[in-house]
């Protein structure tokens, strides 16, 4: 049956109508089977022939059009009734020119034996050319180096000609792996053969306009595209038109040439390149920067990608980047001023504003310029990034996904983004795989990524025979069927063309492509490194290798592109630029950090990047809204929509309980989330099963129990002229899809942007996100983020698993200073929020839930915030608010109570002492277990007498500060009610 699906593959348009044309064609084909089985009177249809013969009848009956011509003749002859061993001949002088030149070619005579062999070597050829698409990058001249393959299959497959001698009448033999094998044994064809003249099939286009070449010519085409400095692998993706595109991008004869002027421009990019990389080193030789010496044609590279992504529309790039050759994109690429950069090498630079910075090649960058190859305007955007790798995938794609969204460009013509990876890193990092598989998930693609892999053949110290598996660092990639396309480095031409492809082809599909730049390290993993202790030969020969900006150089020089002194010129042009940059860059006494945001939110801050107020207005709604969206979450908002019956019976709790005027915490979120709608504030939930929620507790997304994959979202049904409601389901991945969320968060602060963990202790495995970006964001790169984190069950004893998000791990992450007591005053509440790095809460009211969520939007800044939810609170009877806790005039400040470190979690580990810190959360159990609220017994611990003003030196500071903390803010003659 493989032979049908073939056909119907390949005969969409007519693939019912053959189906049902199927029987009667094989009976058919049946009646004349004793052709196949007669050896004797038509050779060639042996029973090794028979399946490829059935197949091509199969298609011919569907067209005969659709065949070659000589089948053609041979179907109409066999269906005639021409007798066994004339079928093929029959009606051959009324052959085409070209088909008669094709057979006297062969010397063929009207002999069985001949025609025979003229198929068998057809379909030899056929399998050649196949062999070549498949296999040929295992041979492909990708190793700028020349001693090492590009991957650890190091052979020669066997059904590759490479080179003409090989055919030899005397079966040369060939060596592989210590086996021998005769050549000729794999497709039957000789030295003899090389100047026969071969129909080409339709899965090739190195003919061009021809339709038949020699079998010499055919594999001198095959290895100039398939096994010189390209190496394709696309054959492993699963869809025709897909590979056809690719196949005529490549095989097509002279498509890789370029003009005089585009050579031109390319040698001034790599001048550029060079010389910066050249600079620094002469500059500050003792420092570490990272360079990207060795792999000077990234930087062309990515201005081609830009240049050709800008030609097809593109108006904002976003990328990341690990650290090596950072600043040389930064310099280059997103065009940073260069004082900026050089400024940062003087060590008595000091920080205008909070941020540290960390480290100069980690520091991100917005910049918006017009593209001098388009004359458009183009927006350029590389994020800030840890040294964590890999970690800045997933942040990138959900910023480039929220940009998208923002815009309306639901197929990614505007928006785009590049992500820069090193070769063991790729290999090696989980994320990268996590990054992949959220590529063409609704919710979640950006409509195709280019990544471009910086291929140094090492990873630090460590070789790739050591650092993967896989034979190629790129295999990740073919999971998602992105084709890959290896090229060496050293040849800036081949890049280029390759950029341009790979450009072409996210714009035609919308998915990812890979463009694995086989390049050296020219230095160490960092500039004071010495590598020849782990690899001397590599190294040796590093030494020797003349830099690619030299040899291309030389080559346009030798063909008269460019003159010797025109590049001088150009080189004594940029070297002019850096050394009038570096004498300004001295003036630069302070760093801006802000100046390095990738994410501003213009508008949203003052001039100075300070919020500005330090006021929240109430958080309460007026109660004809809580009205509104509680019978909005009450019903289906499509006619003719069947729900499930336990989904009934839930909505109309959900309406007896806004009828009564109360909510439970499913209702509550409902609550905040819809009015902030009504506001104009785009609400995005993202997890695993947050569409109806772990604990079947939320229902957003109703299932037609009729009809498939009719789905309804009745928060987006609330009103008219709304905000969006994004509830997505995610991969089974929290590390990806944090980051993802992440980067959501970062391109807007007017949203609210949720990730939920199936269960809070999911969180570990995001560990790095939280770690890296969430927890530092601010005190690194001055970055505010909004993103909510819901982690469920927060510390509830319920076993050695699902048990405890971890709390102590937020609050010993929350900056903190025991000696800082802030002043009080009227915006006391919001300032202490604003010094902190994150909110921490853990509510145990559905009224605290609702408020915390509203006042996340409100407030004039953006801090993460980390919610504990409850599980055992979720239908607990007594777990239920009032409306008069969420009506307007009402505010997170009076409703809250201290029962999870309240929002305030940060004064506490302010002004505690560790080991009253560590009561704390003994209290806050003791208080569970007792059912009595947090605040009795904490005014038990700590006494009712009146504060006074903390006394230097007085052991009691901590605890008298507490007491006018928890009297001032929290009022606690005015809390009533218990924590369950």
């Amino acid at each position: 049956m493989s032979h049908l699906r073939f056909l119907v593959a390949t005969l969409k348009p007519h693939g019912i109508q053959f189906l049902v044309k199927q029987d009667v064609a094989r009976k058919v084909f049946l009646q004349r089977q004793r052709y196949v089985s007669s050896g004797a009177t038509e050779p060639f249809l042996s029973g090794s022939n028979s399946n490829y013969v059935e197949e091509m009848y199969y298609t011919w009956l569907e067209n005969p059009k659709s065949v070659h011509k000589s089948w053609d003749l041979f179907f109409r002859n066999a269906n005639a009734g021409a007798p066994p061993g004339q079928a093929y001949q029959t009606h051959l002088p009324d052959l085409s020119k070209s088909r008669a030149l094709l057979f006297q070619s062969h010397g063929l005579a009207k002999t069985p034996g001949k025609a025979e062999k003229l198929v068998e070597d057809h379909l030899a050829v056929q399998s050649l050319i196949r062999a070549y698409q498949i296999r040929g990058h295992h041979v492909a001249q990708l190793d700028p180096l020349g001693i090492l393959d590009a991957d650890l299959d190091s052979f020669v497959p066997s059904d590759l000609i490479t080179t003409i001698d090989k055919l030899g009448e005397n079966f040369k033999l060939l060596y592989i792996n210590q086996y021998v094998w005769p050549e000729a044994w794999l497709y039957g064809l000789h030295e003899s053969d090389l100047d026969k003249v071969f129909r080409l099939p339709t899965i090739t286009f190195i003919g061009g306009d021809e339709t038949a070449l020699s079998l010499r010519e055919i594999i001198k085409r095959l290895e100039n595209t398939y096994c010189q400095h390209i190496g394709l692998e696309f054959m492993f993706i699963n869809d025709v038109e897909q590979c056809q595109w690719i196949r005529q991008k490549f095989e097509t004869p002279g498509v890789m040439k370029f003009t005089n002027e585009e050579k031109r421009t390319l040698l001034a990019r790599l001048v550029r390149s060079m010389r910066f990389e050249d600079f620094l080193a002469r500059k500050w030789s003792s420092e570490k920067r990272f360079g990207l010496e060795g792999c000077e044609v990234m930087i062309p590279a990515l201005k081609t990608i830009i240049d050709k992504s800008s030609e097809m529309g593109a108006e904002y790039v976003i990328m990341g980047m690990p650290h090596r050759g950072r600043l040389n994109v930064l310099a280059n690429v997103i065009r940073k001023e260069l004082e900026q950069i050089f400024c940062q090498f003087d060590p008595k630079l000091e920080a205008a504003d909070e941020g540290s910075g960390d480290v100069k090649y980690h520091l991100g960058m917005y910049h918006e310029r017009i593209n001098r190859a388009t004359n458009k305007n183009i927006t350029l955007s590389l994020v800030a990034n840890p040294s964590h790798l890999e970690a800045v995938n997933p942040v990138v794609q959900g910023k480039t996904k929220a940009e998208q969204f923002y815009r309306g460009d639901t197929e990614g013509k505007k928006v785009m983004s590049i992500l820069l990876h090193g070769d063991a890193a790729f290999a090696g990092q989980g994320v990268v795989y996590e990054t992949f598989h959220l590529s063409d998930l609704p919710s979640y693609t950006t409509n195709g990524t280019i990544h471009v892999v910086v291929n140094n053949q090492i990873g630090f110290t460590t070789d790739p025979r050591m650092a993967r598996s896989s034979p190629y660092p790129t295999d990740v990639a073919r999971v998602v069927n992105a084709p890959i396309f290896h090229v060496n480095a050293d040849d800036p031409e081949a890049v280029m063309y390759v950029c341009n492809v790979a450009v072409e082809w996210r714009n035609t599909f919308n998915k990812d492509v890979v463009v694995d730049l086989v390049c050296y390290r020219r230095r160490g993993h960092n500039e004071m490194d010495e590598p020849m202790f782990t690899q001397p030969l590599m190294y040796k020969q590093i030494h020797k290798q003349v830099p690619v900006l030299k040899k291309y150089a030389d080559k346009l020089i030798a063909d008269g592109t460019v003159t010797l002194q025109e590049f001088e010129e150009e080189i004594a042009k940029y070297d002019k630029i850096c050394e009038e940059a570096y004498t300004r860059s001295k003036d630069k006494k302070i760093l801006h950090i802000k100046h390095w945001l990738d994410s501003p939110w213009p508008g949203f801050f003052n001039l100075n990047g300070e919020p500005k107020s330090m006021t929240c207005p109430p958080t309460g709604i007026p109660e004809d809204m809580l009205n509104h969206i509680g019978n909005g979450a009450s019903s289906v908002p499509l006619e003719g929509f069947k729900i499930h019956g336990g989904l009934s019976r839930i909505l109309k709790g959900r309406l007896e309980m806004t009828k009564n005027r109360v909510v439970d915490w499913a209702l509550g979120e409902y609550m905040a989330f819809g009015s902030l709608l009504k506001e104009g504030i785009h609400v995005r939930l993202s997890g695993q099963d947050v569409e109806r929620g772990t604990f079947s507790h939320r229902h957003h997304v109703l299932h037609d129990q009729e009809v498939d994959k009719r789905t309804c979202v009745p928060m987006n049904h609330l009103w008219e002229q709304q905000a969006p409601y994004t509830v997505c389901n995610s991969s089974l991945s929290e590390y990806g899809v944090l980051g993802f969320e992440l980067g959501f968060a970062m391109a807007s602060p007017n949203a609210l942007v949720c990730w939920e963990a199936q269960f809070g202790d999911f969180h570990n495995t995001a560990q790095c996100i939280i770690d890296q970006f969430i927890s530092s964001g601010q005190a690194k790169w001055v970055r505010h983020n909004g993103i909510v984190l819901l982690l469920p069950h927060g510390m509830e004893g319920m076993g050695p698993e699902h048990s405890s998000a971890r709390p102590e791990r937020f609050l010993q992450m929350s900056n903190d200073d025991s000696d800082a007591y802030p002043e009080f005053s009227a915006d006391f509440e919001v300032s202490q929020l604003y010094e902190c790095n994150w909110i921490v809460v853990n509510c145990s009211t559905p009224a605290n839930y609702f408020h915390v969520l509203r006042r996340q939007i409100l407030l004039p800044f953006r801090k993460p915030l980390i919610i504990f939810t409850p599980k055992s609170l979720l239908r607990h009877p007594e777990a239920k608010s009032s409306f008069d806790e969420m009506v307007s005039g009402r505010s997170s400040y009076k409703c809250c109570e201290l029962t999870s470190i309240c929002m305030q979690s940060q004064y506490i580990l302010s002004t505690l002492h560790v080991r009253i810190l560590v009561s704390f959360s003994v209290l806050s159990l003791l208080s569970s277990l007792l059912s009595t609220p947090l605040s009795l017994v904490l005014q038990r611990y700590v006494g009712r007498e009146p504060a006074a003003a903390p006394a230097t030196g007085n052991k009691n500071a901590h605890l008298v500060s507490l007491r006018r903390f928890l009297d001032t803010v929290f009022n606690l003659e005015a809390f009533e009610g218990k924590m369950f």
